[in-house]
Order: structure tokens, then sequence, then C-alpha cells
């Protein structure tokens, strides 16, 4: 059971959780995508490894990035060529980085059950056949993505992937969009996609309403019209207000001016970093510089059991003292106590015995969990809620960008345009209205989830009598060693080959039959089926003796 529960995010826990279906889980901002991600993370049984295509967005989805974990390159991706970044290089190709991959990183590839890939809106196609390519060559496996279960989690109206234009005059042969459900791989996997329907941001249905018709294709005057009203001339910008731009140096500029406007000191706060923690995957800045009177944000939930601040939570600083500030939030009582929080970066690791995978901290860092917070880039809002927040995307450029900077906002009532919104600065793509509308209309239910659970619970008990794996490591020991047979004991490969007559004979070959067995007795409740649970337990029984004699 999840906690924000809803029919459609229990469907979507089920299916992660009873199935090997790979699902895209969307929906609108608000509706508990993240928060769905964190309770499947901390509570799935799976073993499982969360990636996303930033740093910033690893860090908080507590995961790795796409690149790292994978060894991608960072150029396009083109399905059984040279990736364009190694192209010259000696033995460069797609694949090129293989040899640099740990015997543990191979090892957790081999051991996953469930990919997490977050903010997959801003995946490309090409980048997930380069996982694809990767898992299946690890796991030597000819199914997508290695027979490995793909939760991907994202809004394809909000961030969008970046591609220039000489990458898609590249990629443009080999894939219809650039968005990742073009992927080759994905498409051969019938894929579920559950959508998010109630919004846990907002409560004015009002409101949901106008910003439903900005992420969906349905703006008209009146939706604009309706917006508009919020357009204030002149309006005297109170304290609590962050303003949303376009573009990095605007919001720069305007923080910069804010400070410099405050009479008194300056206090600099700079992180400290142990540890492997590039400073591309930085959750802030480095150096933190501020005086009394500013306007923050805060950038980090409050680990105490107090609870008392949040991400995206706006105040102001009231006192400095040493390593610690104070801030004032509105509405707030008392005052924030605030001094430095740890961000880690972690690294996947297996346990050799249980086979469970494992995170442990490669670096850490530790800074002020605060920020200027008079403007943010509507990018960097991605994911926040304000109470009041002034909405400058005048300058919108990507398709997403008006709908991702209104929908911070709580309630209309708290949000302020500063310029008018025009409908030719709410861009859409018809490519993604297509997917997004075949998305809603085709959502998953209990009964399919039935089927899906039969099939994957047959899986799981094949999987438990597959010894192919072990066939072909004896097979590749024996190559091995008649190689070298010179220098071994007289008699040794005559009892080596013999051995593997016997397991293929007793284990492989039999196998094959018993799985045979297993399928034709698999129906309906696993656990109340009487004659599959003894064939399992006598198959276990068999299998066992046989191993620890012939291998062990």
């Amino acid at each position: 059971m999840i906690i924000q529960n809803t029919p459609q995010l229990q469907l979507a826990h089920d299916f992660v959780e009873y199935t090997g279906k790979n699902i895209f889980l969307t929906g609108k901002a608000g509706t508990g995508k993240t928060t769905f991600l964190h309770e499947i993370r901390g509570k799935s049984f799976k073993r499982m490894v969360v990636v996303a295509p930033t740093g910033v967005a690893a860090i908080n989805a507590a995961g790795v990035t796409i690149h790292s974990f994978f060894q991608l390159p960072f150029g396009p991706y083109l399905p059984g060529y040279e990736s364009v970044e190694n192209k010259g290089r000696e033995g460069a190709g797609n694949n090129s980085n293989a040899h640099r991959f740990s015997r543990q990183k191979i090892n957790i590839i081999r051991s996953l059950d469930l990919l997490v890939i977050d903010e997959i809106s801003m995946v490309r196609a090409d980048l997930l056949d380069g996982i694809d390519a990767t898992l299946r060559r690890f796991r030597r496996s000819k199914e997508p993505f290695g027979g490995v279960q793909l939760l991907m989690i994202g809004d394809l109206r909000q961030l969008s992937p970046v591609v220039k234009d000489d990458e898609w005059a590249l990629l443009r042969n080999h894939y219809q969009t650039p968005y990742f459900f073009s992927s080759n791989a994905l498409m051969q996997t019938r894929f579920i996609g559950i959508e998010l329907t109630q919004v846990f941001r907002q409560s004015d249905e009002h409101f949901i309403g106008l910003l439903n018709q900005v992420r969906g294709n349905g703006i008209n005057q009146k939706t604009i019209d309706e917006l508009n009203k919020r357009y204030i001339p002149g309006f005297d910008v109170k304290e609590g207000y962050i303003t949303l731009t376009t573009h990095n140096n605007k919001a720069r500029d305007i923080n910069d001016a804010k400070l410099n406007d405050l009479k008194g000191k300056q206090f600099k706060f700079k992180a400290t970093v142990s540890g492997n923690f590039p400073e591309y995957i930085y959750p802030t800045d480095y150096e933190f510089v501020v005086k009394v009177g500013a306007q923050v944000m805060f950038v980090k939930n409050d680990p105490s059991p107090g609870k008392s601040f949040y991400n995206g939570k706006i105040g102001r600083v009231v006192e400095v003292e040493g390593d610690t500030l104070s801030v004032k939030c509105e509405g707030d009582e008392q005052v924030i106590t605030v001094t430095s929080l740890e961000w880690k970066n972690i690294k996947y690791t297996l346990n050799e015995e249980t086979k469970e995978i494992n995170e442990t901290v490669e670096g850490v860092f530790t800074q002020i969990p605060l920020k200027l917070a008079w403007a943010i880039t509507i990018h960097k809002s991605q994911g926040l809620t304000f109470e009041k927040a002034i909405i400058d995307a005048e300058a919108a450029f990507a398709h997403g960008q008006v709908y991702v900077a209104l929908s911070r906002c709580k309630t209309l009532e708290g949000m302020v345009l500063s310029s008018p919104i025009r409908s030719d600065s709410v861009k859409h793509d018809k490519l993604v209205d297509s997917f997004t509308l075949e998305i809603e209309s085709n959502q998953p239910d209990a009964r399919q989830l039935e089927e899906q659970k039969w099939i994957f619970q047959e899986q799981l008990l094949l999987d438990l009598f597959q010894f192919e794996a072990m066939q072909i490591s004896i097979w590749a020991l024996l190559k091995i060693l008649r190689e070298h047979q010179v220098s071994l004991p007289s008699g040794f490969m005559a009892a080596l080959s013999v051995m593997n007559d016997e397991v293929k004979k007793t284990i492989s070959d039999v196998s094959v039959t018993f799985q045979q067995q297993i399928k034709r007795l698999h129906a309906g409740d696993v656990e109340g089926n009487a004659p599959l649970q003894e064939r399992v337990k006598k198959g276990a029984s068999y299998f066992s003796e046989k191993i620890d004699r012939l291998v062990i």
C-alpha cells in the first residue's frame, strides 16, 4: 500500500511490484509522481537501480546519472554504428567503453530486476537504446533491455529532451522523433502507460481546469483571457514572491540586484565536499552569499522529525550567527534555525552473498540548504510548489515551459503575470500530443493486471529452474582448460568431461522437461495450487542434490 493513495497510484504500484511489465508513469504536475518514486525505492522487494538524465535530477531522486551508470558517451547513439563521439578512435564504437565496466558493475547489471528512470521526458530515444544495448550485452540476453523491467517516470508536457540540429541530422534516419517513446527497443516491449490525474498540489478546481487546458491542446482565447486577469501592470512586488523566468542570466541578474540593494554585511558560506562528488551534480551553489533581509528558498526537505521546511519553501533571513542562519517564513510563528545539511552521491554495490543491490556513499556535499530566491529559472522550478510567484514566460522557447511555470503555483490568486500570456507562447508538440492521447486512451485495468501477475509468477517459477548460465560457464571453463591441458594432471580433463556430460544429462536436459511440467500445472492462484507446490518442492530437492554433488 502507498501513502498518497488513489486507484491509479495503487494500480501503478501493483504493476511495478507484482508484474514484469514495463511502465510509463505520467501525470500532471503535482499528482504524486516523485512521492511514488520514493515509495517504490524505499519499500520494493525488487533489486533496483534509480537513474536520471541529469546530475541534479539524479541527486533529487537518490539515484545516479544514466551516463555514469551505463558509461555511455554523450554523443548520439546510432544503432549498429560507432558513436559520433568515439568515431575515429582506435577500437571505438557505440560499445567501446565495455572494457571499462568493473566486475562489480557487471554483477549489478546481471542482478537487476527493475530499472527506474526519472525525468524520462528528458531522455532521448537513442540514449534509451544505448541503455538497451548495455543491458542486453552484459545480461547475455536478446530480450529488450536484457529482460529488466523499466519504470519510466515523467511528463512529456513539461521537460523535453535536448537535441541539437547536427545531432538530429544524424538521428532522424533511425528515429521518428527524439522522444524516448521512439526508442527501437522500447517499441518492442508493448509497455503500458498509467496517467495520474488527481492533483495534490492545487485544490481549486477552476485553476486546475485552466492548467489542464494549457497542458493539453485545448487552450483557447477564453482560457488565455482568464489567465491574463493575473497580469497586473506595475505590480508592487511584496515579500514572499519569487519570479520564475526562462533564462539563467535573467534569474541571476534579479538575485544579484536585489542582494546589492540590501544594506549590511555580506555573509559567505562555502560548501565542504568529501569523497567523490563531481561539480556538475552539485545540488546548490558551492559558495552561498547572503545578507540579513535576503529572500531565500530552501533547497532540501527538513530531515528532522519537526519537518519545519521543504524544498521550495520561501522565507527571509532575519539573523546570521556563525555558521547558523535564522529564517522567517510567512505564516509560520516560529523562526527556523538553519544549519548545513548533507547531500550524498551514491554508488550501487552488490552483496555477493545475498545478491542484493546496496547503496554506498561515494561522496558528500555539505552546505546551507538555501539559495537566493527573488528569482529562479522555470527549468529549475521543476518539482517545486510556491505559494506566491511572478511568472515571466514572455520569452518561453521550449514546449511545456509555460505549463511548468504556471503549475508551480498553489493557487491562481498567488500567481502574478509580469506580461500577458500570448497563444503563441504556449508551445505544443504534435508528436507529444498524439502519443499522450494514445496513453490516455489505453489505460490498463484490473483484468490486465491479473493477466500480467499470472505471466510474472510463471516466469519467476521458470527462472528458478533455469540452468543455462551454469552450463555455459562449464563449457567456457572446459574450453580454457583444453588450451592448457598439457600442464594439467593426468586424467583431469577426462574427469571434467564426464562431469560436464552428467550435468547436461541430469540437470540441463531434465530442467527443460521440468519447465514444461511447470507450465502445464501453472493455473490460477499459485499458493493454492497443491499439485504445482508439490512439483516445485520435488524439483528443488532434485536439482539441489544434483548441483551439490556434481558442481559445487
